[in-house]
């Protein structure tokens, strides 16, 4: 056989080797990693805002269909961390002094029993309130991410008490539900400082406020997880940004859970709100 003739004879063969023994090509059962998030979930009235929710949906349709949503939230502050409801029940209106329609909107999403049980079972420091309704900090985000309340949700304090370095602990614990098709997803504010907002919305984002969000996008390419843990020693303006620790804990329960994944990070929403309110989004994987 000429060499030519014997090059076309192989590869014949391997390509069809290669559509016809698909039991020895294809992975075995390999479950896909969910991504893990963080938003910055704005005011409460984002959840009436059909354009300032628009980059919420285009990013939730970029993501594999979750089982279910795991969220930790920077409006629940509990030590050690809790499981919240696992039954729906009416939202928790979580503020106040804004317009009547904002008190009657709803998301109807279906409560999962099945991973609260999971967890605790996995988990069993894990306290249960079962009484506790998902805070704004839930439902604002997720109505955009997931208009159809098709998504089973189950919410989990934060534990505020605990040291960033336990919190960031806390999230890789979380990681192994990843692999059962569970979107961790942590909720606080990239910067927040709600005594710095210009409610009229006029004006670019301030000096301090840029810095600091520069600061973390970089950090967290870098993948430089002591540094963003290290936040409150390390990071420029962080007294501007964050005068208390609550909005920004959840990046480090997302940054645990994504432990597996960190060179995989991409920042899908974007941008400043009422002057210094970051709208930054965060993907890992």
């Amino acid at each position: 056989m000429r060499r030519r003739d014997f090059l076309r004879w192989s590869a014949a063969t391997l390509t069809t080797a290669s559509c016809t023994n698909t039991e020895t090509t294809m992975p075995l059962d390999v479950p896909q990693l969910m991504p893990v998030g963080f938003v910055s979930h704005g005011s409460p009235t984002l959840a009436l805002d059909v354009a300032g929710g628009a980059d919420f949906r285009t990013w939730a349709q970029t993501l594999p269909a979750p089982r279910a949503v795991l969220v930790v939230s920077a409006h629940w502050l509990d030590a050690p961390p809790t499981l919240g409801t696992s039954e729906r029940r009416p939202l928790l209106y979580d503020f106040g002094g804004f317009a009547e329609e904002l008190y009657r909107v709803q998301y109807a999403a279906p409560a999962t029993a099945d991973l609260a049980a999971d967890l605790q079972r996995r988990l069993p420091d894990l306290a249960r309130d079962d009484a506790r309704p998902w805070d704004h900090g839930v439902w604002v985000p997720l109505l955009h991410m997931f208009p159809h309340a098709d998504v089973p949700i189950l919410q989990v304090s934060l534990p505020y008490r605990w040291t960033p370095r336990q919190i960031f602990a806390f999230g890789q614990r979380l990681a192994p539900w990843r692999r059962e098709g569970v979107l961790v997803l942590g909720s606080g504010g990239a910067v927040h400082n709600l005594g710095r907002l210009a409610w009229d919305g006029a004006g670019a984002p301030p000096t301090w406020a840029t810095d600091f969000e520069n600061w973390v996008r970089e950090r967290l390419v870098a993948g430089a997880v002591d540094d963003v843990v290290a936040f409150r020693e390390k990071a420029p303006a962080v007294r501007l940004a964050h005068p208390t620790d609550d909005h920004f804990l959840p990046l480090l329960v997302g940054l645990g859970a994504a432990s597996e994944t960190l060179a995989d990070v991409r920042f899908p929403i974007s941008g400043f709100e009422f002057g210094s309110l970051s709208r930054l989004a965060v993907q890992w994987g």
